[in-house]
């Protein structure tokens, strides 16, 4: 085991906030520069208390006389800023309700006589009642503090309720502990939804017409007619037919500022007063205000003119004589067929509805709804424009594009297999947001009151959305049961829930879902964290593991790494898996175990990744190949869940199509060409751990079906960086092994894996 372990520097901090301060630099809108500004105050707070040590970045309680149980705000990282996301100001309705306590309300400031005054009569009726009528939102754990405090009281729990209201008393004037208290619309059953309708909206209310379509628009609707007009005013002074060019390029025809019909200048205001108008409402673009183009000179030479052209040189009614002849020559005479016909064209180009108008409606359409709720169907966003929405832009029937109604798309409350097929749900983290919306509601089955099971759920569910921090020493996140208004809710609890079996039908679902929606990518950590709560919920001991970061591994692993090893060489024995990755037979030894920083660790487990990996670990690169062992050791959950499941034939049916699914993705993945380093690490990374999904789903498969992916697989990587990969998978499928340093012994054969000392083959970089 290496002498040295990580510890968390301010390197990387440093560079966050050098990123952010370019992204503030150069943010195109407002928008942009309000979030990299806020990114910018993030890491200036990470970099000031990591400087002054008022934070610890690596502890689960980084913040200097904070208890782990308060919502830290997060920096990307798991670096803790030192701020507390209950710490806000009062609320507009917070500060009525301050305004109107009677004197006497103790308190230090307004949120700690706000927060004591719950603790009376009045205050925890009030809350009572919001409570049975479901008129309240938690958006950050410790708003349900006060609540479950209340509850207590009215179940008759006092020893209970005063234990919390003595750990909640010291942050009681820093930290808002009780929700807000307003209808919120909740999905039911097996529905979620990924965002709610008043996230949806603003989203289709932020598109904006890109500024090259508005462009374009202003050109069309408002600039050209008007050119056309100023041509057209100049044309009524040429002496003869109008100017033009002919073959040589030279002008020919009549000359203009040689006759002034009687209501020129008339015309000539009324123009004038029409672009400045114009100008005032839209940007004039290079053409209106570039000096040399025929626009600009026809314009100046116009607002020289208000009685004839005494003004005018000789040269510039040259210069009129021939921006006159060019356009003519162009699209024809103003009032003329063949004009009409080009700016007819031209309308008609610019004349379907933007998005942004589009958007604007079907944002209107969803005001219509809750703004805390969900979509209940599509319909609303699918239909086409009716009667009532049409404008001078947007025509009757016009229908909804489809990326607009996938954004709306993002508040459907619907089970999760159909967020999935219908796109909404596009990753496994995607998938673990919205999945503590199901575990929730199966966690508080264990709870008969119907008011406690609701806050409950509610509080769970916002302790899913807390950011996790950068641990060491094997540390924890805070779990939800950590909380101390939780904690005291356990009277309230069933002694023998009855919801085992919803539990681990859920379970079962859902690790389906997340093998055949994303067969390609590793089961991320939010995701296992919900796995293992529903797991537990099961009564089911299943060892789900984590994906550790290389840069913060402390060199060795708990005993639930080998214990979930064990499992897979026993499922995969025999397989194709197993032959690959050459998994040891055998785990019944007693396992050894050392104590490390109060956690029990499986030293032989820690050897094995370390003899196969060829390396003791303490680099980044170093520690990515042990961890890249562990890995395919314990096929990261997904022989636990399978086995653990009995999910062994539903696999086989689906295992053919899956596996081709994550070939077919590493295909194109391993296409795709960088020139930022770090960028293809990362991609040959991904790429090397969805191979890996790839042959555990086709370690299900017939003989036949394998041997025809890998022969499809060789014919599409020719040439390419895989095919070594493909040629070390048929070696290994017509019974051959690799050797110690996984090459194909006479061959060009490789196993293919993500991390390397030195030059990884797979590397695919632009040329």
């Amino acid at each position: 085991m290496p002498d040295q372990f990580p510890a968390a520097s301010s390197g990387y901090a440093t560079g966050q906030l050098a990123r952010a301060l370019a992204a503030a630099v150069s943010a195109g809108t407002e928008a942009d520069r309000e979030r990299a500004l806020r990114k910018l105050r993030r890491w200036e707070d990470v970099l000031r208390g990591m400087a002054d040590g008022t934070l610890t970045v690596g502890s689960r309680t980084p913040v200097a006389d904070t208890p782990a149980w308060v919502t830290l705000e997060v920096a990307h990282g798991g670096f803790a800023t030192g701020r507390y996301l209950a710490e806000v100001p009062l609320s507009e309705e917070e500060s009525a309700r301050v305004a109107s306590l009677p004197d006497d309300v103790p308190g230090r400031n307004e949120r700690e006589r706000l927060n004591l005054w719950y603790l009376g009569d009045d205050g925890q009726a009030e809350l009572l009642a919001a409570l049975r009528g479901g008129h309240y939102r938690v958006d950050v754990p410790e708003d349900a503090a006060l609540p479950v405090l209340v509850l207590l009281l009215d179940k008759g729990f006092p020893e209970q309720a005063l234990d919390l209201a003595a750990e909640l008393r010291p942050l009681m004037h820093r930290l808002r502990l009780a929700p807000r208290l307003t209808q919120v619309a909740r999905p039911s059953g097996s529905a979620v939804r990924l965002t709610s309708v008043r996230a949806a909206a603003a989203s289709l209310r932020s598109a904006r017409v890109p500024a090259q379509i508005a462009t374009m628009r202003d050109a069309v609707t408002v600039w050209n007619p008007l050119y056309d007009r100023l041509v057209a005013l100049w044309c009524r002074t040429v002496d003869g037919e109008p100017p033009h060019l002919d073959e040589s390029g030279a002008v020919r025809g009549g000359w203009p500022c040689r006759t002034w019909p009687a209501d020129w200048a008339t015309a000539r205001a009324t123009w004038l007063a029409d672009f400045a108008e114009a100008a005032r409402a839209h940007a004039p673009t290079g053409r209106q205000s570039h000096p040399k183009n025929n626009f600009a000179r026809l314009r100046r030479a116009l607002e020289s003119c208000p009685d004839g052209s005494d003004a005018l040189t000789a040269r510039e009614v040259g210069w009129i004589r021939r921006a006159i002849a060019n356009t003519v020559s162009r699209r024809g005479a103003p009032g003329t067929g063949q004009r009409d016909a080009w700016r007819t064209a031209q309308a008609a180009a610019v004349a379907a509805p933007t998005n942004a108008a589009l958007a604007g409606v079907l944002a209107g359409r969803l005001d219509r709804y809750p703004a805390d709720g969900g979509l209940p169907s599509l319909d609303v966003a699918t239909a086409a424009v009716p009667e009532a929405e049409t404008t001078a832009e947007i025509p009757l029937g016009t229908a909804m594009p489809g990326h607009l109604v996938h954004k709306a798309a993002r508040s459907l409350e619907a089970p999760v297999d159909e967020l999935v097929r219908l796109g909404v749900i596009t990753s496994g983290e995607t998938l673990a947001a919205v999945l503590p919306q199901l575990t929730s509601r199966l966690l508080s089955a264990a709870i008969d009151d119907p008011v406690v099971a609701g806050l409950h759920e509610q509080c769970y569910t916002a302790f899913r959305r807390r950011r996790g921090l950068l641990l060491l020493d094997l540390e924890h996140q805070v779990r939800f049961t950590e909380l101390p208004w939780v904690d005291a809710l356990a009277p309230c609890r069933s002694p023998e829930p009855d919801d085992a079996a919803a539990a681990r039908r859920a379970l079962r679902q859902t690790t389906m879902l997340a093998l055949t929606a994303f067969p390609h990518a590793l089961l991320p950590n939010p995701l296992v964290t919900e796995l293992r709560a529903l797991a537990k919920q099961a009564g089911l001991a299943l060892p789900l593991v984590e994906e550790v970061a290389a840069d913060i591994f402390m060199g060795t692993f708990t005993t639930k790494w080998r214990d979930a090893a064990a499992v897979a060489s026993r499922l995969l024995a025999g397989t194709l898996y197993a032959d690959y990755y050459d998994l040891p037979a055998d785990w019944s030894t007693p396992q050894r175990t050392v104590l490390r920083w109060g956690k029990r660790t499986t030293a032989d487990f820690t050897a094995l990744c370390r003899e196969r990996a060829g390396t003791s670990g303490g680099t980044t690169v170093k520690n990515g190949m042990l961890l890249e062992q562990s890995q395919i050791l314990t096929t990261h959950n997904l022989a636990v869940l399978v086995d653990g499941l009995t999910l062994t034939d539903e696999l086989r049916d689906r295992a053919p199509r899956l596996a081709r699914q994550a070939f077919d993705w590493i295909v194109r993945r391993q296409a795709q060409r960088t020139d930022d380093r770090h960028a293809a690490l990362i991609q040959v990374k991904n790429a090397a751990y969805a191979w890996r999904q790839a042959l555990f789903l086709l370690s299900f498969c017939e003989p036949a079906v394998r041997s025809a992916h890998a022969e499809r697989l060789a014919d599409e990587t020719r040439g390419t960086v895989l095919e070594p990969a493909v040629e070390g998978l048929l070696h290994v499928l017509r019974g051959g092994r690799f050797t110690a340093t996984g090459t194909v012994r006479g061959g060009a054969g490789v196993r293919f894996l993500g991390w390397s000392e030195g030059a990884n083959p797979f590397l695919v970089r632009r040329e």
